[in-house]
């Protein structure tokens, strides 16, 4: 698939297949989000793959929005010791440039995912990142639902183009 119809044709996924995504592709979708820019290559991130139920489980209580059954939870996180001393805050964009890097690499080996914010919501931050047992200084970022999208899935891909939002000066 080529890179312009993956963006103009990812939809987010929120019904999935009752089958396990391939470390191969786990591996690609890893390979896909550490290749997102990020501010002076800082590469402030760690990511957290979740395929125990028990962990989703933990995981989905503190996602305030979403809650899916998928194969995997990917759990993008910041790492604050990997940041830009006195510009920490140029890590959550960072973060969503790797977010979405693995969303588009879903769709072009045929998965499919859902983003569901966890930033700015600090209590459930903490959260989550004692229920994946990340270490002092990385804090979630996102859950990201992956698999493999059921038949039940009705969702569609939209035309989301507006003419009014660009302002040409």
């Amino acid at each position: 698939m080529e890179a312009l119809e993956a963006i103009l044709t990812r939809k987010s996924v929120r019904q999935f297949a009752d089958k396990e995504v391939e470390q191969e592709k786990i591996d690609i979708l890893m390979k896909a989000a550490m290749s997102a820019p990020s501010a002076i290559n800082k590469q402030p991130w760690v990511f957290y793959v979740i395929k125990s139920e028990e962990k989703k489980a933990e995981v989905n209580k503190y996602v305030t929005f979403g809650k899916y059954k998928s194969p995997i939870i990917i759990i993008p996180c910041t790492n604050s010791l990997n940041a830009i001393p006195l510009a920490h805050d140029l890590m959550y964009c960072d973060l969503g440039a790797a977010t979405e890097n693995i969303l588009l690499a879903a769709h072009s080996l045929g998965l499919g995912g859902v983003w569901c914010a966890v930033y700015p919501r600090k209590e459930n931050m903490k959260k989550i990142a004692k229920a994946i047992g990340a270490p002092l200084g990385v804090m979630p970022y996102a859950a990201l639902y992956i698999g493999y999208p059921s038949e039940d899935d009705k969702s569609k891909v939209k035309d989301k183009y507006k003419e009014k939002n660009v302002k040409v000066i």
